[in-house]
């Protein structure tokens, strides 16, 4: 399937469209599917009406058969699974999955067994409570459980992404995010993309809400990212998305005459 290909639902799926879409973009993580769905499963109940949809951006090591194993567990029967034919980085991955969600809100985590799906709650929750504008919720880190390079890495890519995009952000990679599937859709695309949802949001008038979350050990293999790479791909990036920022014009109203 290309990416950004629309899947027509089914006639049944059409009269009762959930109200949040849950988008894990996969790669390669055969060992972690189960565990990470057996999680799921478990929360789901807390949610609004709910599709979980995961996107296979390429894997080689049997994840999608993992994926599609993780149907038999009680609540989980109807996981849907997206498979690109090769790997297209995840802001491609994760843009095949919402483009192909039917749910208004979006949730977001790594399958990695990192992130623990009940924070989904409290950012939906969060969304609910806002005024105004539905914004973009993010689920910081406070504390990583990663090694310490890795969190020397990281504070320097967000001190940096802060300090020049002024987003509010304090941890603006951070994979648990929850914002209108609409919202998203709107933004160009690229890949890196889902490293500056909060600067490039705010450009449209979404508002940021912070929402501390529990960030775990990955439960097997390793970070498809090697520190030095992604601290090449991210200066790039950013003077990207700060040239985009700066040419984004958008009126504040809009009235037909």
């Amino acid at each position: 399937m290309a990416e950004g290909s629309a899947i027509s639902p089914s006639a049944e799926a059409e009269d009762a469209p959930p109200a949040l879409s849950v988008v894990i973009a996969v790669l390669n993580e055969c060992e972690n599917i189960a565990a990470v769905c057996q999680e799921l499963a478990t929360v789901r109940r807390d949610f609004p009406r709910s599709e979980i949809i995961f996107v296979d951006d390429g894997s080689t090591d049997g994840t999608i058969e993992a994926i599609a194993a993780a149907r038999k567990i009680d609540g989980l029967s109807d996981i849907r699974i997206l498979s690109h034919d090769r790997r297209c980085g995840k802001s491609s991955a994760l843009r095949t999955g919402i483009r192909n969600a039917r749910g208004r809100w979006i949730a977001t985590m790594d399958g990695d067994g990192q992130d623990d799906p009940s924070a989904i709650v409290a950012l939906y929750a969060e969304a609910g409570a806002a005024k105004g504008r539905p914004p973009l919720v993010v689920g910081v880190r406070p504390r990583r459980s990663d090694t310490i390079w890795r969190k020397l890495a990281t504070r320097f890519a967000n001190g940096l992404r802060k300090r020049l995009l002024n987003d509010g952000c304090p941890d603006t990679g951070a994979p648990m995010k929850l914002f209108l599937r609409s919202d998203f859709l709107a933004l160009p695309q690229f890949e890196g993309l889902h490293r500056f949802l909060p600067a490039l949001l705010q450009s449209y008038g979404v508002s940021l809400v912070c929402v501390p979350v529990r960030h775990r050990s990955r439960l097997h293999g390793q970070s498809k990212y090697s520190n030095l790479g992604r601290a090449v791909v991210g200066v790039r990036d950013l003077l990207g998305v700060i040239w985009l920022r700066n040419r984004t014009r958008l009126p504040a109203s809009v009235r037909e005459c």
